[in-house]
């Protein structure tokens, strides 16, 4: 597996065939259960091969529903209790209950628009899908919470990880300062080359100081398209964090990109979109 230069921060972890990430921050707070997926372990088949977690690109059901038993027996979870997003990149957080388990997977979901979750119900476990976006993780070990966000580019400038964080405020009592938060695997900056009409976005939402940060223009001018660009999601959304008062040193960023990694890893860039959907995945242990 490719890995970015620097310090190794996600583990990967072998069980019965299943190749799932987690972090060593989250790690250390044992009463919670998180992990996110590859594409390894599953029994899907073809462009979906093997651990599709997307009941809505064409895969045959009953496969992407072994696969989430495979990947819940392998995390450490009961899969009856997922409760699944709606992702539509948006900046919407949706409190989550007992009452929502099996949502968007063994039943039909009652909501939409729904790109973040949060909930302090023990055993209740958040469901967030990816193939390149970024996926937030957020632990408050204080007031037994958690929450979990699909983060694209759209959900990025329109703050989702502030979102989820005041969320997470209002309904637990959750300081910022005491949240536990990481950036899950994504595309990197060097894979991940956007339009001058996204960059005009970003530079609206960020100060100027941070852009050479967030992103920089490519020497080839000459694109019949305009100008591109090469964007830093994971930068931008830990700059999210850091200003919804999460602590620098609380917050883990991926070293593993999706788009760098297409054979373990489904990446809408790398394949065209003809792919299968990753999960991350992140509750509070009973």
């Amino acid at each position: 597996m490719k890995r970015k230069e620097g310090k190794q921060t996600l583990t990967e972890n072998h069980k019965n065939g299943v190749l799932y990430f987690t972090f060593s921050s989250l790690c250390a707070q044992t009463d919670f259960v998180h992990g996110f997926s590859s594409r390894i372990g599953g029994v899907s088949e073809g462009e979906f091969s093997t651990m599709n977690l997307s009941f809505s690109r064409g895969d045959d059901p009953e496969r992407v529903r072994e696969n989430y038993k495979r990947l819940a027996a392998a995390i450490g979870f009961d899969d009856t209790k997922i409760v699944c997003s709606d992702q539509t990149h948006t900046n919407h957080v949706r409190q989550v209950t007992e009452a929502d388990c099996g949502k968007g997977y063994l039943r039909k979901r009652d909501y939409t628009d729904v790109d973040g979750l949060i909930t302090n119900v023990p055993g209740v476990v958040l469901a967030t899908f990816y193939a390149d976006c970024v996926p937030l993780y957020f632990v408050d070990p204080v007031h037994r919470a958690v929450g979990l966000s699909h983060s694209g580019w759209r959900g990025t400038v329109s703050d989702i990880a502030a979102e989820t964080v005041q969320a997470m405020q209002k309904h637990y009592g959750s300081e910022p300062a005491e949240i536990l938060a990481a950036i899950g695997p994504s595309i990197c900056q060097d894979c991940y080359e956007v339009s001058e009409d996204v960059i005009e976005q970003f530079r609206a939402h960020y100060a100027q100081e941070l852009w050479p940060q967030l992103f920089y223009q490519k020497t080839d001018h000459s694109h019949p398209l305009g100008a591109k660009y090469q964007l830093n999601l994971w930068e931008a959304c830990r700059q999210n964090m850091l200003r919804a008062g999460i602590l620098p040193e609380h917050i883990e960023v991926t070293d593993v990109c999706t788009c760098c990694n297409p054979e373990i890893l489904f990446s809408h860039r790398a394949s065209k979109g003809r792919r299968g959907n990753l999960g991350a995945f992140l509750g509070i242990r009973e």
